[in-house]
């Protein structure tokens, strides 16, 4: 399977390819695309990085591929790092509107992109905040199962390891996970905790003691206070401040610690990669794993006794194919009540932007690739190979004429991109060239469905190998 990291070259995106490639979830035979813009900083980085890439991990690098504009992404796995970020400095609030506004033009160029060019498979894992608004907008367009947001993966990591510090335990050995909107309106699903080694009793006693009486009807004005008296501290000695953090029971330091990196002028690009390339690597995987992600739903859970129809961060399950279903067991009062909240702020938030909705009219921001301009020139002939009238799409044989640089591996990098899609070869066999000293011709049948097929071409077009590909319906 191939991954792509849309803004690879940003604080984010940079973290997430360089993971991916030192754990080496990608075979050598996958292809790593790296996304940049061509009128922007990115367009010449992502090239830079590139070659980085190469030196650094050159014996088990996957095929690293540049790509600069949303109609060039041919992958199964595609994060969406893209967009603008908020600044970390001190004394900067976060205004999701702003973000929105200037974010949402990036998701819907790679949204049409993607549903125009893609396979109509691929899973998108979204990095970039707003998460639940990138969530509606490119759920609405590739169908919402493909798309799953990050944020409430990240925040379940940080929360269990709250806890298993508390505790004095690991994080492996906590369970448990964190719902709602990604940022300030998380809800940590204290019910859902488990710690291995300690029976229900145990458990029971553990997280009642770290809760101290507490319940998250008062967690909203914890957060407030917290952020307050954080502030204040932080001017004059930034080290006491996150003492301050260590002394606060699990549930706010995991709203508090982020907000307080950012406060102190750092980002958080590893743990978000770290929790991105966790989800990569579940869906490599080929099983389904219960992890939590912004999703869109369409009633598949209630909250303060409604179904929820629309984005939120809950407990799912996940695999090759996207997410399939959602785990959010019987909730706390405390918990509902809270959830209740946050369905309604972040559909507020969301549904404006979406279609059949009244959207703002927003401008392509310097992170946004800019629209394609009308034009009055006749339109070119449609290059997509097309099957014969008649012919059942599904089983449609090809032959594909491929002239490659007459290198060792041509061969295995061609067929890694049929084996990698679950495209079986019917034959293959090779021919000489006029300059046969320096290229050579593979030719290919197989059978796949005309959307399929479009997407093996321009795979196949994007290997260094791969000079030309022609493919035509074969005959009979």
């Amino acid at each position: 399977m191939d991954v792509a990291v849309l803004g690879a070259t940003g604080d984010v995106g940079r973290q997430v390819v360089t993971q991916l490639v030192d754990s080496r979830v990608l075979p050598t035979s996958s292809r790593l695309q790296l996304v940049g813009r061509p009128d922007g900083s990115s367009g010449r980085a992502v090239h830079g990085l590139r070659a980085d890439l190469m030196d650094a991990y050159d014996e088990h690098a996957p095929l690293l591929d540049v790509a600069l504009r949303p109609q060039d992404v041919v992958a199964d796995i595609v994060v969406m790092a893209a967009g603008r970020t908020n600044p970390a400095r001190p004394g900067v609030t976060h205004d999701r509107s702003a973000l929105a506004e200037a974010n949402v033009p990036v998701f819907r160029a790679y949204a049409e992109a993607l549903a125009e060019h893609g396979s109509g498979h691929e899973v998108v894992v979204v990095v970039t905040n707003p998460v639940e608004l990138a969530v509606g907008v490119l759920a609405e367009t590739l169908g919402r199962h493909r798309v799953i947001g990050m944020g409430a993966w990240l925040d379940t990591l940080r929360f269990r390891r709250e806890v298993a510090v508390q505790l004095g335990v690991r994080r492996h050995r906590v369970g448990g996970f964190v719902a709602g909107q990604h940022g300030e309106d998380i809800v940590p699903l204290w019910s859902s905790v488990r710690i291995s080694g300690l029976d229900v009793d145990e458990r029971r006693r553990a997280v009642a003691r770290l809760r101290g009486g507490r319940t998250l009807d008062t967690f909203p004005a914890e957060i407030a206070d917290a952020k307050s008296r954080l502030a204040a501290l932080a001017e004059h000695d930034i080290g006491a401040a996150f003492a301050l953090i260590d002394t606060w029971p699990a549930d706010l330091q995991t709203a508090a610690r982020p907000w307080m990196t950012h406060q102190s002028g750092a980002k958080t690009p590893a743990g978000t990669a770290a929790a991105t390339a966790d989800l990569v690597a579940t869906i490599l995987d080929g099983r389904d794993i219960v992890v939590a992600g912004q999703v869109a739903l369409d009633g598949e859970v209630a909250v303060g006794g409604r179904p929820v129809h629309g984005v939120l961060g809950v407990p799912v399950v996940l695999g090759p194919e996207g997410w399939t279903r959602v785990l959010l067991d019987e909730l706390a009062p405390d918990e509902d009540a809270r959830l209740t909240g946050v369905v309604e702020r972040i559909a507020a938030g969301v549904d404006p932007y979406l279609r059949g909705e009244t959207r703002p009219t927003v401008a392509p921001t310097a992170d946004a690739p800019a629209a394609p301009a009308a034009s009055s020139a006749p339109a070119m002939p449609d290059p997509t190979p097309h099957p014969a009238p008649g012919t059942d799409p599904d089983d449609t044989r090809w032959v594909a004429r491929i002239d490659t640089d007459h290198r060792t591996g041509a061969i295995a990098a061609l067929a890694a991109v049929f084996a990698t899609r679950g495209v079986n070869v019917d034959s293959l066999r090779t021919d000489d060239t006029a300059d046969g000293a320096e290229a050579g011709t593979v030719v290919v049948a197989f059978r796949a469905d005309e959307r399929r097929c479009r997407v093996l071409v321009r795979s196949l077009e994007r290997l260094a190998v791969v000079r030309t590909v022609e493919v035509r319906p074969a005959a009979g």
